[in-house]
């Protein structure tokens, strides 16, 4: 019970990305073919909060749900596996309609065809594990 608020925010979250249509397939093409700001309006509102998030964490030295510090570790300078990486999910993105967060949405919403999307998302994660230490980093 003491993870109930955990669940609960994840259920807002999925309320509010289906009513801002976040999870629709038709939204998110018009994103990819650039002939609508919507998609890009959640993204910026997404990043403009993780933003401010991350720095009122560090300003007032908020702890976790545990009453550990939470330390924000810096990122490794390297374009490529950024760009890689950024391109890999923005194609896996484009051809499926759908990211992490959505897939769980759909699937709750149902629609069953996206059990294969997510089960290919879980079988790429289990790839990456298996390959992680032969991968350049």
């Amino acid at each position: 019970m003491k993870l109930f608020r955990f669940f609960a925010v994840g259920v807002l979250f999925g309320i509010v990305l289906t009513k801002s249509e976040a999870i629709s397939w038709y939204r998110i093409y018009e994103m990819f073919v650039f002939q609508s700001f919507h998609m890009y309006g959640i993204i910026g509102v997404a990043i403009t909060v993780g933003v401010l998030g991350l720095k009122l964490i560090k300003k007032k030295e908020i702890k976790d749900y545990k009453g550990h510090p939470i330390e924000i570790l810096d990122k490794e300078k390297s374009i490529a596996r950024y760009l890689f990486g950024g391109i890999m999910f923005g194609l896996g993105w484009a051809l499926v309609g759908a990211c992490p967060g959505p897939i769980f949405i759909l699937l709750g919403t149902g629609v069953p065809a996206i059990a294969v999307v997510l089960f290919g998302a879980l079988l790429g994660t289990y790839a990456y594990g298996l390959f992680k230490d032969k991968l350049p980093h």
